[in-house]
């Protein structure tokens, strides 16, 4: 029965509203891809293109040549649909897949003829003669050159012309796509369109209620459904039992459960119990379809009216769901919302209310789309809805605004922050523009956006929800949620639910699949096409080098070296010399296996060469003293050096750098450079002995002779002073108070130098002690000038100088005179 303003086109029914069913036919899927959040929607649809030209042995281009002239033909008519133009470009995706696999055809045996060329040298110049056999063969290699490009220049044309029909397919598209968005309908707001969707609505009723009572008239249809009365039965109280009691059970299950389980576990065992919250009264949903098909009382309006109450059930109870946990009853304090209770059951409420209005457009859509009636109908009986979607969206942003207001302001609370206004600006703009009749518009902006928030929320305890895992593995209730694992996660998971949040504001899986298809195929450089594989083949295989080189190192550190003369210096320079070369190395072998072709970069290492020789050649000069430092080995680790006014032991000897540690258990990184140019005292490079000085000063009248004795006989008394040459007592000088005198003595080792002097020390207290000899204190240093007094003296100089100034003129006038 058509509807009170008759039959209308079948082309335009469908393609009315099509974004919002499309979006609500898909929502069940949608919000499982996001529950997994696991691989991207274009990932499986992507794979079946390539399985699909990985099968295809050849491509016949017969076929190809009909199947793009039937598709030119079909683009030129404009009255195709978007069900025939998804199907070819489907259609076209598969060959420009397997035209892709055709252009790398013989490119083996094309690298080896090329190859073979080059070595016949050079082709003669014109006029000039060649050796018979050298230019016989040469022909050859020619032409067997050109028959292999052959197929690859075809496939590649073919590729391009391929690409190009997609290309416009997804032009057309997006056109009617806005066309339809941008279409303007009668206004719902006004009232002279209100008895047409009167008649509209009640014409859906009374078709249903027909239905019902035609079934019921028929005695094969009244004989089914007592025949089935029993089980519709058991299914109506299974129903009733899934959809009212299950969150009871739930509750009473998880309490039970969590009886037992730890701190940790029981904010992740109670998150997965609360799913049977959407998974059983969906069941309890689908068992009354059930029912309700049993039954054989429905026609084919109330047959598509069961046929989504499982999808409306699962959204309302999924915004539930999502609604209780992102508003709980009770809230810990390191809550995502630090919301009131009050604000909280509000959110909650306007959770399950924004499943409602989903829910509601699509029975709307189930009962009355299909039968055809007017735009004015359709946009009067859609406004009501949207006008709903719109106040609850706008309240929602108020709700989550106040989460600004009783918390700090974190970085998480910024994000929701900015979501709370764009959902504010969605609730006020949508209804506004279904009131003008942009009802389509409107229909794009509020639902998406519904679904956007649910999606979000949802991330966010997915993502709460890995922190509790994580913090269950490492058993730590405090870094779980901060780690760098479950921050991980949670950015993958960002990253995946890319093509779901794409999917739910308009974007078709064609799209999704194109933008994989170009990544996948890469970019063009040189003559090599670099592609995500390529990238995958270097990281494998200089990956594999680089833990080759790591063992080759432990290997000669540990087993080899230690068994030869070499000291530890050079075995040291040798193992870090042997790692840059195997990385070097790794790093050219990967390149090969990768097949990427680095001649197009040869003006980039050009302009790079010119950059490093004036901006950073300070690096490059530590680079190369680096490797000097290797090779010639003035300074190895473990030494003792003085450099630039520090002094301390060499502890790491780098490309760029060398890290000294003081003795104060500092660490000082000096560039390489310094260590080559500039002055360095190395006092363990070759040998450990060294000399010790100690000074000592003893008051004027003492017996120098018998002091000089004394310091003698202690000096000589030290286990690691060197008796050849023997230590040297010098008597230095003396003051009108002080006799100077130094200890000069030769260490075995020369890292001993600071015990060795506080021995020194406290012998020389004791004996000259006993001897009488008295020490006298090293003379104070001078104090440092006082700058105000400097100033004052420079004042008061100035000062005398004006004032002397006059006398010395007149004295002079005087002078001449006389």
């Amino acid at each position: 029965m058509a509807g009170p303003s008759g039959p209308r086109d079948p082309g335009r029914v469908r393609g009315r509203l099509s974004p919002m069913r499309a979006g609500l036919r898909q929502l069940f899927v949608v919000l499982w891809l996001a529950v997994a959040c696991a691989v991207p929607v274009a990932l499986p649809l992507a794979a079946q293109e390539s399985a699909q030209a990985d099968d295809a042995v050849g491509v016949n281009y017969d076929d190809w040549e009909r199947m793009a002239a039937r598709t030119e033909a079909e683009i030129e008519n404009r009255n195709v649909s978007d069900e025939r133009l998804e199907e070819l470009r489907g259609q076209l995706a598969q060959w420009r897949a397997a035209l892709l696999s055709s252009e790398n055809a013989n490119a083996a045996r094309i690298v080896t003829l090329r190859e073979q060329l080059a070595a016949l040298g050079p082709a003669p110049a014109e006029g000039a003669t060649e050796v018979e056999d050298i230019s016989k063969r040469r022909s050859e290699l020619a032409n067997q050159l050109v028959r292999l490009q052959a197929p690859g220049i075809a496939a590649d044309e073919a590729y391009r012309r391929a690409d190009g029909l997609i290309r416009e397919i997804d032009r057309i598209m997006r056109e009617r796509q806005a066309d339809q968005l941008l279409q303007l309908w009668p206004s719902p707001v006004n009232p002279g369109n209100w008895p047409e969707a009167a008649i509209g609505l009640s014409d859906t009723v009374l078709q249903l209620w027909d239905e019902v009572a035609s079934a019921w008239a028929n005695r094969t249809s009244r004989g089914e459904l007592f025949d089935n009365l029993p089980l519709i039965l058991v299914l109506l109280v299974v129903a009733l039992a899934l959809v009212v009691y299950v969150r009871r059970w739930v509750e009473r299950f998880a309490l039970r459960l969590l009886e037992g389980a730890s701190a940790r576990g029981r904010k992740v065992w109670s998150l997965l119990v609360s799913l049977g919250e959407v998974l059983l009264p969906t069941l309890g949903m689908l068992a009354l379809t059930t029912a309700l098909v049993a039954s054989g009382m429905l026609g084919q309006i109330g047959g598509r009216i069961a046929a989504v109450l499982p999808f409306v059930g699962f959204v309302i109870f999924a915004a539930a769901w999502v609604g209780g946990r992102a508003f709980p009853k009770s809230q810990s304090e390191d809550a995502v919302l630090p919301l009131p209770p009050e604000r909280r059951a509000e959110g909650r409420f306007l959770s399950v209310l924004m499943g409602m209005v989903l829910g509601a457009d699509m029975i709307r859509s189930a009962a009355m789309d299909a039968q055809a009636y007017s735009d004015a109908t359709t946009a009067v009986m859609s406004f009501p809805i949207l006008v709903t979607g719109g106040l609850i969206l706008l309240r929602t942003g108020g709700v989550l605004r106040k989460s600004r207001e009783v918390a700090d302001r974190s970085y998480a609370l910024r994000l929701l922050s900015i979501l709370a206004r764009g959902l504010a600006v969605i609730g006020i703009a949508g209804p506004v523009l279904a009131g003008f009749g942009y009802v389509q518009a409107a229909s794009a902006l509020i639902y998406p956006a519904i679904l956007s928030l649910g999606l979000v929320t949802l991330l966010f305890i997915l993502q709460r929800l890995i922190g509790d895992v994580w913090a269950m593995i490492i058993k730590s209730d405090g870094q779980g949620r901060e780690a760098l694992v479950p921050v991980l996660a949670g950015f993958i998971m960002s990253l995946a639910s890319l093509p779901v949040f794409a999917l739910i504001w308009g974007a078709r899986s064609s799209d999704i699949t194109e933008l994989w298809t170009r990544f996948t195929e890469g970019f063009q450089m040189g003559e090599t096409r670099v592609s995500p594989s390529n990238f995958m083949v270097f990281a494998l295989v200089f990956v594999l080098g680089y833990m080759l080189t790591r063992l080759f190192q432990g290997a000669l550190r540990t087993t080899i070296l230690p068994k030869t003369s070499m000291d530890q210096g050079g075995q040291t320079a040798l193992v870090a010399g042997i790692g840059y070369v195997g990385i070097f190395l790794a790093a050219l072998v990967a390149i090969n296996a990768a097949g990427i072709d680095l001649s197009g970069l040869a003006i980039v290492a050009g302009a790079l060469s010119v950059g490093i020789g004036f901006g950073l050649q300070q690096i490059v000069s530590n680079f190369i003293s680096g490797i000097i430092l290797l090779v010639e080995r003035p300074v190895s680790e473990g030494d003792w050096i003085e450099v630039g006014g520090v002094q301390g032991r060499v502890r790491a000897i780098s490309v760029r750098s060398t890290r000294i540690e003081t003795f104060d258990r500092n660490d000082v990184i000096v560039p390489n450079a310094d260590l080559i140019t500039g002055q360095v005292t190395n006092w363990t490079r070759f040998n450990l002995s060294g000399r010790l000085i100690v000074p000592v000063i003893v008051a004027l009248g003492s017996d120098s002779h018998k002091v000089e004795a004394i310091l003698r006989q202690i000096a000589e008394a030290q286990p690691l002073a060197v008796l050849n040459p023997p230590p040297l007592i010098v008597f230095m000088g003396y003051t009108d108070r002080v006799m100077q005198f130094e200890i000069r003595v030769i260490l075995r080792d020369v890292n001993f130098s600071l015990t060795v002097r506080s021995e020194i020390n406290h012998q020389i207290m004791q004996r000259f002690a006993a001897e009488g000899i008295a020490i006298v204190a090293p003379p104070a240093p001078p104090a440092e000038p006082d700058p105000q007094r400097i100033a004052e003296a420079v004042l008061a100089l100035e000062q005398v100088t004006a004032r002397a100034a006059p006398a010395r003129r007149s004295g002079r006038t005087g002078e001449q005179a006389g």
